[in-house]
């Protein structure tokens, strides 16, 4: 029955797509002791689709996926940008030190799991590329061991990536609950909105009979620029260059596209707030986490049987050092809730994250995003550059 249903063509690929999507959204409204996973129920569904036998196209499934994150940081980038420079005048610097701290901290335990459980420290390059869910860090890592001519380390890599990854999505929504809890964080007194974070002067408002257009050309102009940025490599004095990649490179175009469009006005904030650019978000990250669900079950259900201990060895790379950060962040800096779950997805370029913390955060409240954007663009050359350096000490 189930061949009826699966193969390399569009039909199947939409069809289980879309099922994924809307059966993860329903999921995503149950709340238990008041907290809900969200959007990444779409996530889930895909994974448990995918490990009860459903295959489908990988290369169709992976431009889908791409597409589908490249609109989502897009989104978020025009979102936030208006405000984005401004937001460093109050914490920003601070959460990109701690993006810093936090980076190294999973190099660090990463290096001391290799050699406390003797693993071999390429493996556990990919078991660290999962757990902090950074596609092109894998990817950069696996050109490295290509170019040193190390036979079947790409495999490995991708092995350790599959098995990681999906706890690491639970382990960073997770480690955002647990702050709450350590912090005693109560929502309603939370403060959701911090007026200096919201654009003043530039303010404009449009047209009521401008208002149901809809300007799609600044969002392809975006993504265009932002896919040529993201394929420039980065020489930093390794064997390989970094980038910023398919999604680095978007968000960065996105939030000075933000920022300048606005104080340019080329276009006004109700653009930048609008419906169409929040649905764009949304669309973007439901195909992304579909697409990753799709693709990663029946590896991730077989690997697990072969390396369970890589599973123990990802949630700790993925939970300790955003807790221990953030802890810092709320109790030392007094950095906002919001803000901190924002960071958490930042930090680990985790848009999953991101998603839940949107679900949690009142409606219209920018600071989770606000947090992710502004540490996502250093947090991901440091994630590519840490990968590589992973795999360079190994050998």
């Amino acid at each position: 029955m189930l061949n009826l249903f699966t193969g390399s063509g569009v039909g199947p690929t939409v069809l289980y797509l879309t099922v994924s999507i809307f059966v993860g959204l329903l999921l995503g409204k149950i709340k238990i002791a008041n907290i809900s996973l969200g959007m990444t129920w779409v996530l889930f569904v895909g994974i448990a689709l995918s490990a009860f036998g459903i295959t489908l196209n990988h290369d169709m499934l992976h431009v889908i996926k791409e597409f589908g994150l490249i609109l989502f940081v897009v989104a978020v980038g025009l979102q936030v940008g208006p405000g984005f420079f401004r937001s460093f005048k109050k914490g920003g610097l601070a959460m990109n030190l701690m993006a810093l701290v936090n980076v190294a901290l999973g190099v660090v335990i990463t290096v001391v799991i290799a050699k406390a459980a003797h693993q071999d420290l390429a493996d556990m390059a990919g078991v660290y590329t999962g757990a902090i869910t950074n596609t092109p860090g894998l990817s950069a890592a696996q050109q490295a061991v290509t170019d040193m001519g190390i036979e079947g380390a790409a495999g490995r890599l991708a092995a350790g990536y599959a098995v990681a990854y999906p706890l690491a999505v639970v382990g960073m929504i997770v480690s955002c609950i647990l702050l709450r809890v350590f912090c005693r964080i109560d929502l309603k007194r939370e403060p959701a909105f911090e007026e200096t974070l919201e654009p003043k002067a530039e303010k404009q408002a449009t047209p009521l009979s401008q208002r149901h257009k809809v300007n799609l050309i600044p969002i392809f102009v975006i993504i265009a620029l932002g896919i040529v940025i993201g394929s420039i490599p980065i020489p930093v004095g390794l064997k390989t260059p970094v980038k910023l990649g398919l999604a680095g490179g978007p968000l960065v175009v996105a939030i000075i596209g933000g920022w300048l469009g606005v104080k340019k006005g080329w276009f006004t904030t109700d653009f930048t707030d609008s419906h169409g650019v929040w649905m764009l978000r949304e669309v973007g990250i439901a195909l992304f986490l579909a697409g990753v669900g799709l693709g990663a079950g029946g590896q991730f259900v077989n690997t697990v049987q072969e390396h369970y201990l890589w599973v123990v060895y990802g949630v700790i790379i993925t939970m300790v050092p955003p807790i221990l950060v953030t802890l810092f962040g709320r109790i030392v800096l007094k950095m906002n809730y919001y803000t901190l779950m924002g960071f958490i997805g930042g930090s680990h370029t985790d848009p999953p994250t991101l998603a839940f913390a949107n679900t949690v955060a009142p409606e219209g409240c920018k600071l989770p995003n606000m947090g992710y954007a502004t540490v996502y663009p250093l947090t991901m050359f440091l994630r590519i550059f840490t990968a590589q350096l992973l795999v360079l000490i190994a050998v």
